[in-house]
């Protein structure tokens, strides 16, 4: 009778175990993953437009150095995480822990296989045909999870949504596989439509920002609360005459004063460089569409993880993945990411946990008061 008791005890103790593992994690992994990606990719890229000042002080210099160490440290520390997150959350599946979804059978054995390949990859370098396999493999399970998506959300906004998302990682993808291929049959001419293709899932990523912005931001004209109706429409109008204020004053500056025009192009090139390097966009469309896909995203992000839910994280991971996925841990970012909000729910799991932990019981029975009903 005790040990059904103690297997029935731990059997409960697992699942809560695991959710908790996976929340922390989660929350660690979103702390390291922005310092990554504003350190490293970021920060570190500034450092080769700064060569002068920091040659001249020597405070600059230490600053770029430290930042691009220290994010060095924390994308290997982000690589760790990722691997914890998806065995943890596999695993979960495995047990029948989390929540059922369609297509789970097709989903988990490709996710286990990028993770195989991954971890291989890491100990054995790869040559051409590897690094095309594991782009193939990551374009079915990208795709895998979009239709996973795509048939639990019926919203028409939610579909484009993660429609666009998913033909734009598709696009860079498509870049590395034709690539590889050519380079590794040797041929030297450019593959057909790669940088049009290469453009157009830019674009395709830059509208899926807007698009998490109606799907997770809870802004509705539609909604009876006059409060958030009146709050909704300040919203949109400020950030109406902050993108038509960005992209009128190129043009307006020109008329008035010509040089002022000329150097905030100039700095706007150059921000567009560093996150090209830290993001993967070319910045060939304009810099205010960007602008507003950021602080769109960048909103849906904060309500959603405010909540508590894993959207909001996995919006966040696929935010710091960028576009250009050069890394193996920015391709693991964007299935993690794809993950999450394909298994939308909330993150805290300590409410779970108080359910599911054993409760101790007195050691002799509580005698009921005579005279209560």
């Amino acid at each position: 009778m005790m040990a059904e008791v103690a297997r029935a005890e731990a059997t409960r103790v697992g699942p809560a175990t695991g959710a908790l593992l996976l929340e922390y994690t989660l929350k660690a992994l979103l702390i390291a993953g922005l310092s990554e990606l504003v350190l490293y990719r970021l920060i570190s890229r500034l450092g080769m437009h700064l060569s002068k000042v920091a040659q001249e002080y020597a405070v600059v210099d230490y600053f770029l150095r430290g930042s691009a160490k220290l994010g060095f440290a924390l994308l290997n520390f982000s690589a760790l995480l990722l691997f914890v997150a998806l065995f943890t959350f596999l695993f979960s599946k495995t047990q029948g822990t989390s929540k059922a979804r369609p297509l789970d059978q097709v989903v988990l054995p490709l996710v286990s296989l990028l993770l195989a390949l991954t971890l291989t990859f890491l100990i054995f370098t790869p040559v051409m045909l590897g690094s095309i396999a594991y782009s193939v493999v990551t374009v079915l399970v990208v795709w895998a999870i979009v239709v996973q998506y795509w048939i639990q959300n019926p919203s028409l906004k939610a579909r484009a949504m993660i429609g666009c998302y998913g033909l734009g990682v598709s696009s860079w993808l498509y870049y590395q596989i034709t690539t590889s291929t050519y380079g590794w049959l040797g041929l030297t001419y450019s593959p057909p439509l790669v940088l049009d293709i290469h453009r157009y899932g830019e674009a395709l990523m830059v509208l899926s920002t807007a698009l998490v912005f109606a799907v997770y931001s809870g802004f509705s004209l539609r909604t009876k609360n006059r409060r958030q109706r009146r709050r909704t429409i300040f919203y949109a109008a400020t950030w109406a005459l902050l993108f038509v204020g960005l992209l009128a004053m190129d043009g307006v500056l020109e008329v008035f004063d010509p040089a002022a025009a000329l150097s905030l192009r100039k700095a706007g090139r150059s921000i567009g460089w560093i996150f090209q390097m830290g993001m993967g966009y070319s910045f060939y469309l304009p810099f205010a569409l960007y602008m507003a896909g950021l602080l769109f995203w960048a909103y849906a992000v904060v309500k959603q993880v405010s909540m508590g839910r894993r959207a909001g994280y996995g919006l966040a991971f696929m935010f710091i993945a960028g576009y250009a996925l050069q890394l193996s841990h920015q391709t693991l970012f964007v299935v993690l990411g794809l993950l999450l909000i394909a298994n939308d729910g909330r993150v805290d799991a300590r409410e779970g946990a108080g359910r599911s932990l054993p409760v101790r019981l007195p050691d002799h029975p509580v005698v009921e008061p005579s005279g209560t009903s």
